[in-house]
């Protein structure tokens, strides 16, 4: 095998466990629901979304490849003050979004299993699960395994898409009503898409942090290039499924009458609808697992990333690492969401959507942060984005600062 090769496998690893931890909340819920409301009429927001955010995705894994260093060291480097901005970040925004996800995962398990108990219970259970499997340090083992269902539903969902399109996509109810994006409730929601399209800004130090495990796993430093091209390829993935799964909701649902449930288990049906009405009942044991295991590996995903981005923060304010605190923060990340989730029993947009706007609404601060960093004089100048990276960031801020005024505006007045 080519050196070349081999070196790139060892890289291979962080753009791929980012790209399972996006295809979650972000795709199954909010692009599906995109195009089950709007139709086609959101699709440039989510390209424009994952255009416009990824110059700061990809300043984290950049930063890591220059120094050898998460991002948050950057942000050390610059300030203790920026460091405890971002904890506070993080904070305010951990709980709801752990939620958020397990609360889908909770939905799919429970349709996978025909479990009949309550949406808090099924999180708990799935909680319980993350916490054993990260605190045994099996992760990297399950982590192959999920990648491999990822990929069933990934053909699934492609497949699904192209028998809808070629079927001519759903019947169009003769009272159907289309909804209005420019209106107080049509903006709030493309706030909403937009907020994790394809993740939230502020978790883009959680590269960092992976491509610091797989280097230690590996005992190889990648080249810039290497570590690019391995973060490329994921996000590529994002945004190519963000844009198959708006279809295969305006497709399938649009027009249709049928409104997504705010029930968990519910909600999970119609998901696993949408696959066994393009291509066949015989798919829905597939589709289902396919659909659970996507989720669950999103849902250990950011309880791993929450876990270790505040172990890794309070490492860098107070000082000395603990050996138990990585387990600590997983039980106050868990114990959180699990909190919040009993909350918004049944009511599972409105707990998506108020995940999804918090991180849009803090989007310009994190994306501000990593703009920071990266052209500090700690990174050298072959380190350094080009002129046309730097272009797309600048955009990038105006971007995310406008839609959030825009959001501020809609809620007051």
């Amino acid at each position: 095998m080519n050196s070349n090769v081999r070196n790139f496998i060892k890289t291979l690893g962080p753009g791929i466990v980012f790209a399972g931890m996006c295809i979650g909340v972000s795709h199954l819920v909010q692009s599906t629901r995109a195009g089950a409301d709007y139709g086609f009429v959101l699709l440039p927001a989510v390209l424009a979304a994952v255009i416009f955010k990824y110059p700061f995705f990809e300043f984290s894994s950049r930063y890591t490849s220059a120094t050898g260093e998460s991002i948050l060291h950057g942000y050390a480097k610059q300030g203790k003050w920026i460091l405890w901005l971002y904890a506070l970040v993080t904070v305010a925004t951990m709980f709801i979004v752990t939620a958020a996800v397990t609360f889908v995962a909770a939905g799919l398990m429970g349709n996978l299993f025909g479990l009949d108990l309550d949406t808090d219970k099924l999180a708990g259970i799935i909680f319980i699960i993350c916490a054993v499997i990260l605190g045994g340090g099996k992760y990297n083992a399950l982590d192959g395994l999920l990648k491999m269902v990822s990929f069933v539903l990934l053909i699934s969902t492609i497949t699904a898409a192209f028998i809808a399109f070629y079927n001519g996509g759903a019947q169009i109810s003769s009272d159907f009503v289309p909804k209005e994006v420019m209106s107080g409730s049509g903006i709030i929601f493309l706030i909403a898409l937009m907020g994790w399209m394809p993740t939230a800004v502020d978790m883009s130090t959680w590269t960092g942090l992976w491509a610091e495990e797989r280097i230690k796993q590996t005992n190889y430093t990648p080249t810039l290039k290497e570590t690019l091209l391995d973060f490329n390829i994921g996000y590529a993935i994002t945004g190519v499924l963000a844009v198959i799964f708006l279809s295969l909701g305006a497709l399938v649902m649009y027009g249709s009458g049928t409104e997504l449930s705010n029930n968990s288990t519910i909600f999970a049906g119609q998901l696993i609808g949408l696959y066994t009405g393009s291509i066949g009942e015989w798919s829905y044991l597939i589709i289902a697992a396919a659909a659970f295991s996507t989720m669950f590996s999103t849902s250990i995903t950011v309880v791993d990333g929450y876990g270790r981005a505040m172990d890794r923060i309070m490492t860098l304010l107070i000082g000395k690492q603990r050996k138990w605190s990585y387990m600590l923060w997983i039980f106050i990340v868990a114990f959180g969401g699990y909190v919040v989730i009993s909350q918004y029993l049944n009511n599972l947009k409105s707990l998506v959507d108020l995940a999804t706007t918090v991180s849009f609404v803090i989007a310009p601060l994190a994306a501000a942060l990593n703009y920071k960093v990266i052209f500090s004089k700690e990174i050298d100048e072959a380190h350094r984005p080009p002129k046309w990276l730097k272009g797309l960031a600048i955009a990038g801020l105006l971007f995310l600062s406008i839609f959030t005024l825009i959001y501020f505006y809609v809620l007051i007045f």
